[in-house]
């Protein structure tokens, strides 16, 4: 028994397809493009990361001779962890800006 192919659903799978390889590259190019910044409490230090998670720039603001090494590590440390928090809170929310679009192909 031959199954008749439905030609509109065939088509209209191609193009959802593309639709959403067309927003997975639209949503890696945004998660490599933003960055955020974020600072310790002191305002010493700013780690900026890519909304991917990379470290793009470490900046000490202030002189260092008064910091003791563990204290200054741990507020480093500190701060890239907030920057890593942050850098997955822009994902999420590129993602949900990017792939929200995605929601109406059904209702097309």
């Amino acid at each position: 028994m031959a199954r008749e192919i439905d030609e509109a659903w065939i088509s209209e799978a191609i193009e959802r397809h593309r639709r959403v390889e067309q927003l997975r590259g639209d949503y890696d190019r945004a998660v490599e493009a933003h960055r955020v910044s974020v600072h310790s409490p002191d305002d010493s230090i700013e780690v900026t990361v890519t909304a991917s998670g990379e470290i793009a720039d470490i900046r000490i603001h202030g002189e260092l001779r008064h910091r003791q090494p563990a204290e200054f590590a741990r507020e480093l440390q500190a701060t890239v962890a907030s920057a890593a928090e942050a850098a997955r809170w822009a994902r999420e929310k590129l993602r949900d800006e990017i792939f929200g679009k995605l929601r109406s192909l059904g209702e097309a």
